[in-house]
């Protein structure tokens, strides 16, 4: 019998799910390479965690693992149904805010590395986050996809942390009683970005009018084909870098981006390269505990792993 400890927490709806102890040896090194080793030999143990029985199709993991930077507070590797993440915006939020419900972390700067890198999340007195992401950058700009039945669709395709292909959405609702035509929808557009000439797309990010006060309403397809709660952190650092690329926000200007769900996060950004359109994303949101428990591994259980097909 093995036992995992975790703690449970959402970011604007959208749960992350950190797991303190009970997780592999991964041999150390940098957390780029202790991901390399996870996928690799350990993927049950990810399907584990967040799939069924367990866990559901929305729920993000966060393994905790030691930095290889002894300046970071911790060191994290993304996971979702379907494999590992570059990153995860939300995630972060969920990890600063579960660090600071432990008694780990204080109000103030924290670093914390990544398999792509090193982010500075800052907790805030009143327990909101910020999260300064990874350089984003729009890498094509007006790309037109074909959908089977004629439909074409023409978006950006841009890095904010993972990759996204970010279009409107004119005559299409984003609110929940549409998420089903929402995610047919996005997932025939992923798989026709992916088939002509953008494989690494794995994020399709729908932009409509705001209803709740923000700027604009995201609906966010994950890899797994589960809608982001909360208004997508890396995808709203993408987002971000295209409204730079276009000048239509400035420098430290203010982006309120809502979710499906009406939560919000703010962002802004700092130029890193104009000449390539990068920039440095700044995120805020809040994340809220929800569970801490005792997850049992029993390899007697046929569901052990998680559910066939899972």
């Amino acid at each position: 019998m093995k036992t995992v400890t975790v703690i449970d927490s959402h970011t604007g709806g959208e749960p992350t799910r950190v797991v303190l102890a009970g997780g592999p040896d991964l041999g150390g090194g940098s957390v780029a390479a202790q991901l390399e080793v996870f996928r690799a030999r350990h993927d049950r143990f990810r399907s584990a965690v967040v799939n069924e029985p367990r866990g559901s199709d929305v729920l993000v993991g966060a393994l905790l693992v030691p930095p290889q930077d002894p300046a970071c507070a911790a060191g994290v590797i993304f996971f979702n149904n379907v494999g590992c993440l570059a990153m995860c915006g939300h995630g972060t939020i969920g990890l600063v805010v579960t660090l600071a419900h432990l008694g780990r972390i204080q109000p103030g700067d924290h670093r914390i590395e990544t398999p792509i890198g090193v982010v500075t999340a800052t907790l805030h007195a009143d327990g909101r986050v910020s999260v300064a992401n990874v350089p984003s950058y729009r890498k094509a700009r007006a790309v037109t996809v074909d959908l089977p039945g004629g439909e074409k669709i023409t978006g950006d395709i841009a890095w904010g942390g993972n990759w996204f292909f970010l279009t409107g959405a004119p005559g299409r609702e984003l609110t929940p009683a549409h998420v089903v035509a929402l995610t047919d929808l996005t997932w025939r557009i992923r798989q026709a970005v992916n088939a002509q000439g953008f494989p690494e797309v794995d994020h399709v990010e729908l932009f409509g009018p705001p209803t709740a006060g923000g700027d604009s309403r995201n609906f966010v397809l994950c890899p797994g084909r589960a809608y982001d709660r909360s208004p997508c952190g890396t995808g709203t650092s993408a987002k971000l870098a295209c409204l730079a690329a276009d000048g239509k926000l400035a420098e430290g200007e203010t982006w309120v981006q809502e979710g499906m769900l009406g939560s919000k996060f703010t962002g802004s950004f700092r130029w890193l390269d104009r000449g390539r359109g990068e920039v440095a994303p700044l995120i805020t949101g809040s994340a809220h505990i929800t569970a801490e428990a005792t997850l049992r591994l029993d390899e007697a259980d046929p569901f052990c792993w998680g559910l066939p097909g899972a």
